[in-house]
């Protein structure tokens, strides 16, 4: 089959590889309709690498991915031909003991498309499992079947924040995952999604949400905003996710006492943390690792019109065009959020 091919950094390639289609008694085959351009997907594309994970061998990018079952496994009872479905990426070991304890994002084990050495999604067809692929609802496109991967980032992130109605929640970073937090946020309770970025363009996309205060932090200091909608007191939750180090140094400003710092951007390098700050609220803080039992819950928010994707989905290329969408992705133009890529 074709596929877009990562040969290393920099060199991309759509051409011909082997790839296993086997389809299991709980599997299914997939063609796939829409891939999402993710930012891991371009930094392995620019670096070659992130963090331990380095790509050493030719490797299919692409792991945000809806499409169409055209096989079915001979025990695969809930999904039939031409169920149009998403696919949630990372595969535990069922018996894993990270797995039993309801933790499976965080089986050491997991296998997950499109880090070094597993194979993306970015080729006409796969197989997987059958437990981690779901049924779009009617009124849920490819588009936005495609967007649910990232979103279940921002859930998790939510989740782990055990936010209250009501609760007035920063996010810091409107890139496709901060975007998807501040969804996440609103549809989880908070009365009011405080975000700042530093491009005009994708805090705008915002505007006409009367529940989200923007801030360009390039004209606006963060904590005298955060100070002046909340009377001084400090927001219920902070949601870190640019992957910035320079957010540290006041992270726990931002916070009321009791308050939670979730942690979903990566920085590059190590951060100091004011520890001393943090205890003197009493802050909590909780991280966030990809995501587990999120999609189906994803799924509804879309479909019941509570969180609209829409506006997020920036530009598509046809698959033919792949290495220009790449190119386009790591230019890192300020109108684009999410792009993808269309396989049909």
């Amino acid at each position: 089959m074709k596929a877009l091919v990562l040969e290393e950094a920099r060199q991309l390639a759509l051409r011909d590889i082997d790839l296993p289609l086997e389809v299991g008694p709980r599997d299914v085959k997939i063609k796939i309709h829409t891939v999402g351009v993710c930012g891991s997907d371009v930094h392995y594309y620019t670096h070659g690498r992130i963090g331990p994970f380095k790509v050493e061998a030719p490797m299919v990018l692409g792991h945000e991915a809806s499409g169409t079952v055209v096989e079915a496994g001979s025990e695969v009872e809930h999904l039939r031909v031409g169920d149009r479905v998403c696919m949630e990426p990372g595969i535990p070991q069922f018996d894993s003991p990270a797995t039993m304890r309801g933790l499976y994002n965080l089986d050491p084990t997991v296998r997950f498309w499109a880090t070094p050495p597993i194979h993306g999604c970015l080729t006409p067809y796969v197989v997987h499992p059958a437990a981690f692929t779901f049924r779009l609802p009617d009124n849920v496109s490819f588009a936005e079947g495609a967007i649910v991967e990232p979103l279940s980032i921002g859930l998790q992130a939510a989740k782990k924040a055990a936010m209250k109605p009501g609760d007035v929640a920063v996010v810091i970073g409107a890139g496709t995952i901060g975007a998807m937090t501040a969804l996440a946020a609103l549809a989880g309770g908070a009365s009011r999604v405080i975000l700042a970025d530093v491009i005009k363009e994708k805090l705008a996309l915002f505007a006409g949400n009367p529940a989200v205060t923007t801030v360009d932090v390039r004209e606006q200091r963060l904590t005298d905003i955060v100070r002046d909608v909340t009377t001084g007191w400090g927001a219920d939750v902070v949601f870190e996710a640019s992957g910035n180090a320079k957010v540290y140094d006041d992270l726990f400003d931002l916070l009321c006492p009791g308050g939670c710092a979730v942690l979903v951007g990566m920085p590059v390098d190590r951060v100091p943390l004011d520890v001393v700050a943090m205890q003197a609220k009493e802050a909590r803080l909780e991280s966030v690792f990809r995501y587990a039992n999120v999609f189906p819950r994803a799924l509804a928010l879309i479909s019941s019109g509570m969180i609209d994707v829409k506006p997020f989905i920036s530009r598509k290329f046809a698959f033919a065009d792949g290495l220009r969408a790449f190119e386009e992705a790591a230019a890192g133009r300020p109108n684009d959020v999410k792009i993808q890529i269309e396989m049909d």
